[in-house]
């Protein structure tokens, strides 16, 4: 019989993880909650300049939220891998950007 194996599901020990890791996870959750306050107070930057709903930048602004709740807390570790991959912090980032760009062609 196999030993049990100590590392999670993404690879990394199960003890806690690195200062790095860390920054990476609260700056995560930060970005989650920045764009969760953004869509609550300021719901208009995801209309265009003529006051109609930008379906693709809500969207975008969403993705970027839930992958930084994801990321940051820990929830995608027993997903698949292509799940993980839609909700890790470089997609919260990379959707983030995309939203950003999005907003900027109003």
């Amino acid at each position: 019989m196999a030993p049990p194996d100590d590392s999670s599901a993404d690879g990394r020990a199960s003890g806690g993880g690195t200062s790095q890791d860390l920054g990476v996870r609260i700056l995560s959750v930060l970005t989650g909650l920045v764009v969760a306050g953004l869509l609550l107070f300021a719901p208009h930057v995801s209309q265009d300049r003529w006051g109609a709903a930008d379906p693709l930048a809500a969207i975008l602004l969403l993705w970027s939220m839930g992958a930084g709740f994801a990321s940051g807390l820990g929830l995608g570790a027993r997903l698949p891998r292509i799940a993980r991959m839609f909700l890790s912090s470089p997609a919260c980032l990379g959707a983030l950007v995309l939203a950003m760009f999005q907003i900027a062609g109003h």
